[in-house]
C-alpha cells in the first residue's frame, strides 16, 4: 500500500512538473534572433510573394532603405545623449537621461521638405541608444529601433539620421532601445514640421513627460506661464510621452481640435469645455484665441495641478475646469473624401489583444497576447508595396492599450462596429480600452519592418508587439546579440 500511494504519488507529481517544465522549456527566448525569425506569417488573405519567411535570401535589406545619402541638410542637430541627474525647469532633481544636457530634450523644427541631419551622440547611456521618430514616416533604415532598423549606439558611439520633412505635424523623438526605461527616463524630445507657408497663427509646444511620478509641462511641474498678447490666435501643440491616457483640453475660451497626430482635422467645430483624451505617444494641436477681457487661456494636463497659463502678463487664470464630456473623433469635424478606397483591401488582418498566465521566458506571470499567442510566436503581418489594408484591432485584456505602428498612418473607418462619420481620422497613436474593438486601414507606401505594439511600454516590453513587414525585404539586424539590442 506504502509503495502503491508512493508511485501515485510520483505519478501525479510528474503529470503536473512535465507540462509545466514543457510550457517552461517552450518559452525560451534565443539570446539573439532576427525580427523575422519571429513568430508566424500572416498574409491576410493575400499572395505571399517573394518572401520566404523562414529563409531571407536577396530582396532589399533594412538597412538600404535609407534616407538622401548626399545633400546639405536643411537642419542639422547634434543631440548628446547622457545619464545624468538631472534639474527640472521648476528646480526639482531627478536621475533619468538628457539630450543636449536637458529634458526634454531640444525642439527640432523644421519645415516641410527640408532635409533633416540629427547626429546622435551617446555620451554615457551605458545600454546603449536610439532615437525612433515618432509619427514621422521616414524611411525603414531611419526609424532608429535597435535590433530591427539599426543597431544600438553604445558609449562613445554615434549615429546619423538623415530624412525629409514630408508631412507638416507634431512629432516627437524618443529612444527605442529599453525604451520602458529610456523614455520614463525623460530621453525624448519634440519635433514640429510647418507647412513652407507661414501660418498666421504663434505655436506653443507643450511636451507632457512624468518624472518621478511628477507630471510636467516641458518639464516644469505646477503651473508654468507663456506669454502672448491678448487676440493673438494660438496652436497649442501637445505631446503626450507617458504611458497612459491624458485627458487635456483648454479653458478660457472655446478652441477647435486642428490636427491629430500630425495630421489635419476637416471642419474642426468650436469645444467648449469639453476635454480631449490623448492616447501614450499621441499629439493633438488646439488651437484658440487669447481673450481681449484681461484673462487667459489654460491648458489642462490631466488636473489643474499641472497646467500651462497663455496670455498677457499679470492675465487672468481662468478658475473654470473641463467639464464630463470629451470630443469624440469618431463624428467630430465634417466629412471629406480621405483618398483611400477601402471596400476592396488587399489584405485584411486581425489583431486580438488578449492575456493569460503562462511562462514568458522562463518567467512565471500574466502576459499579453496577440490573437491567442505570446511574444515571440506572434503573426508578422506580411504586405506588399502598394496594398490598401484592413486591420481589426480588438482589446479583451481587461486594460487599454494605446497601439502604435511604425512608417504609417492608419485611417479609422469604425470602433465597436458604428462607423466614423467626421472628418477623416488618421492616426499612428490610437487608445483601445478594453472592450472594444476598431476598424483601420492604411496604404502599404512605405517598405520596410516595423513595429507594431503598444505605446504604453512597460506592456510592450512584456510582449505586447509585433511587426509589419513587406514581402521581399530582408532584415540582418538581430534583437540581443553582441550589440545588446534591446528595443523594449
Amino acid at each position: 500500500m506504502r509503495r502503491r500511494r508512493l508511485l501515485l504519488g510520483v505519478a501525479v507529481a510528474l503529470a503536473v512538473l512535465v507540462p509545466l517544465g514543457w510550457l517552461w522549456v517552450t518559452s525560451l527566448v534565443p539570446g539573439s534572433y532576427a525580427p523575422m525569425e519571429m513568430g508566424y506569417p500572416d498574409y491576410g488573405g493575400g499572395p505571399a510573394g517573394s518572401m520566404d519567411h523562414e529563409h531571407h535570401h536577396g530582396g532589399t535589406a533594412v538597412a538600404d532603405l535609407t534616407g538622401p545619402r548626399t545633400g546639405t541638410p536643411d537642419v542639422a542637430v547634434t543631440l548628446v545623449a547622457r545619464k545624468e541627474t538631472l534639474t527640472l525647469a521648476s528646480g526639482e532633481r531627478v536621475d533619468g537621461y538628457t539630450l543636449n544636457g536637458s529634458s526634454p530634450g531640444p525642439l527640432i523644427r523644421a519645415r516641410e521638405g527640408d532635409l533633416v541631419q540629427v547626429t546622435l551622440v551617446n555620451e554615457s547611456v551605458s545600454g546603449g541608444t536610439t532615437l525612433h521618430w515618432h509619427g514621422v514616416e521616414v524611411p525603414n533604415a531611419e526609424d532608429g529601433v535597435a535590433g530591427v532598423t539599426q543597431d544600438a549606439v553604445p558609449v562613445g558611439g554615434l549615429h546619423v539620421y538623415r530624412f525629409v520633412a514630408g508631412q507638416a505635424g507634431t512629432y516627437w523623438y524618443h529612444s527605442h532601445q529599453v525604451s520602458d526605461a529610456q523614455v520614463r527616463g525623460g530621453l525624448l524630445g519634440p519635433l514640429v514640421i510647418t507647412p513652407r507657408a507661414a501660418a498666421s497663427v504663434r505655436d506653443v509646444v507643450a511636451v507632457v513627460h512624468s518624472y518621478d511620478r511628477r507630471r510636467t509641462i516641458d518639464g516644469r511641474t505646477g503651473q508654468s506661464r507663456v506669454d502672448v498678447p491678448a487676440g493673438t490666435r494660438v496652436r497649442v501643440r501637445v505631446v503626450n510621452t507617458d504611458d497612459s491616457l491624458l485627458r487635456t483640453g483648454v479653458t478660457g475660451a472655446p478652441y477647435r481640435v486642428v490636427a491629430v497626430d500630425g495630421r489635419d482635422v476637416h471642419g474642426p467645430a468650436p469645444v467648449d469645455g469639453a476635454g480631449y483624451r490623448l492616447p501614450a505617444g499621441g499629439r493633438v494641436d488646439l488651437e484658440a484665441t487669447v481673450p481681449s477681457d484681461g484673462s487667459a487661456l489654460r491648458l489642462d494636463a490631466g488636473g489643474s495641478a499641472t497646467s500651462l497659463v497663455i496670455g498677457p502678463p499679470g492675465a487672468r487664470v481662468p478658475s473654470e475646469q473641463l467639464g464630463k464630456d470629451d470630443v469624440d473623433l469618431l463624428t467630430y469635424g465634417t466629412p471629406a473624401p480621405a483618398g483611400l478606397e477601402t471596400e476592396h483591401p488587399d489584405r485584411r488582418f486581425e489583431y486580438r489583444i488578449g492575456r493569460r498566465p503562462g511562462f514568458l521566458d522562463g518567467r512565471p506571470g500574466l502576459w499579453w497576447t496577440i490573437n491567442g499567442h505570446k511574444y515571440p510566436d506572434v503573426p508578422m503581418f506580411l504586405v506588399a508595396e502598394g496594398d490598401v489594408v484592413r486591420m481589426t484591432i480588438s482589446n479583451g485584456s481587461g486594460q487599454p492599450h494605446p497601439m502604435h505602428l511604425h512608417g504609417h498612418h492608419a485611417l479609422v473607418l469604425s470602433r465597436n462596429g458604428t462607423a466614423a462619420t467626421g472628418s477623416p481620422w488618421w492616426t499612428d497613436s490610437l487608445e483601445v480600452a478594453d472592450g472594444e474593438s476598431y476598424e483601420i486601414a492604411f496604404r502599404a507606401d512605405n517598405p520596410g519592418v516595423w513595429m507594431d505594439h503598444c505605446h504604453n511600454l512597460p506592456h510592450a516590453s512584456q510582449g505586447l508587439v509585433t511587426h509589419l513587414a513587406y514581402v521581399g525585404v530582408t532584415d540582418s539586424f538581430r534583437i540581443g546579440g553582441d550589440n545588446h539590442n534591446d528595443p523594449e
